[in-house]
């Protein structure tokens, strides 16, 4: 009986639709076919490693090994060793031989993440392997060759380093046949908010917690940061913001918590004006939400001011639970002065 077919690896997912992504995606499609170097650049937390890895992934390499390598975690001393490994006995305490990275990815991508913290030295090294594919395991005196593409990341422009003499301008050539320079967050308007939902959803599956959405409030908020740390910022403000969503939606006030940029927001966003026709134009879902959300907080405003910020004498007056209560008021921001 024919074995089942190797089910295909799965492409990681890049998200968002803003005229910036779209651009990139267009050149991740054309530069997966080509077997040339790729230099990736970008503000740290904009996803280098998962360009890297959709590049591979879209490529005829997707089924042999896509091998990572953080260039700034790799002293000069053992630069050699990992990328193209030795054989027993080449030095004091190589006890055994080992493979090195170049040779485990033969046939697949090697990924150099922060190429621009090696030093002059491993520059040369590396240089000298891409100029002609061949390298000599430490220990060893015969040449050997490696079938792999290479892909390079770095969060410093290469060529002000080139300027500054820290950077040869040699390999970045070697490195750069091709080049992608991925867009900031702050630059891709509303992939903020489709990567905010994509990515709670992916943080609940991965710690177990249980699911949650955003309220239509907070993901207006969410453009107004400029994100210096990007999708990596993102990401960890989405999980924060989760955890403190004791109901299981996360509002103003739970975004407040995960992050001191949103602590001088209002407590409500007025809703934009909807233009017949245009992009603006809330469905009947979005508008009911809206709607539900300003009497919720008009109503919690005026209650607490009659109560005389009591929660427990105004869940009565409400004729609803205290506890229930207590969740409303923190998902609106009322009553952070409240007693009992």
């Amino acid at each position: 009986m024919d074995s089942a077919p190797a089910k295909p690896p799965e492409i990681p997912v890049l998200v968002g639709d803003s005229a910036a992504m779209r651009e990139m995606k267009d050149l991740i499609e054309c530069y997966s076919c080509c077997d040339a170097s790729v230099l990736i650049e970008g503000e740290t937390g904009t996803g280098k490693e998962l360009v890297a890895r959709q590049l591979h992934y879209a490529s005829p390499r997707r089924d042999k090994p896509f091998v990572p390598v953080n260039c700034g975690a790799l002293p000069d001393t053992l630069l050699e060793t990992e990328l193209f490994g030795h054989r027993r006995g080449a030095y004091t305490d190589a006890r055994t031989s080992e493979q090195g990275l170049v040779e485990f990815a033969s046939g697949g991508t090697l990924f150099l993440d922060e190429v621009d913290s090696l030093s002059a030295r491993a520059q040369t090294t590396l240089l000298r392997f891409l100029q002609s594919g061949e390298f000599r395991v430490v220990g060893e005196r015969t040449l050997r060759t490696a079938n792999v593409r290479v892909l390079a990341a770095t969060n410093c422009p290469l060529l002000s380093a080139i300027d500054q003499g820290h950077f040869r301008r040699d390999l970045y050539y070697r490195l750069g046949a091709l080049q992608l320079t991925l867009p900031p967050l702050r630059d891709r308007g509303g992939d903020v908010q489709r990567l905010a939902v994509h990515l709670l959803t992916e943080l609940t599956e991965r710690f177990g917690l249980p699911p949650c959405e955003w309220t239509e409030q907070a993901l207006h908020a969410l453009p107004r940061h400029d994100w210096p740390g990007n999708v990596r910022e993102l990401e960890n403000v989405t999980l924060r913001a989760c955890m403190r969503a004791g109901d299981g939606r996360i509002g103003l006030a739970e975004l407040a918590l995960a992050a001191k940029a949103f602590s001088a927001l209002p407590s409500t966003s007025p809703p934009s004006t909807p233009r017949a026709g245009g992009d603006d134009l809330l469905s009947m879902a979005e508008a009911k939400q809206r709607a539900v959300e300003r009497f919720e907080h008009d109503y919690l405003t005026q209650l607490m001011a009659r109560t005389g910020n009591n929660v427990s004498r105004a869940a009565a007056a409400a004729n609803t639970e205290r506890r229930h209560l207590g969740k409303m008021l923190k998902r609106h921001g009322i009553g952070r002065h409240c007693h009992n």
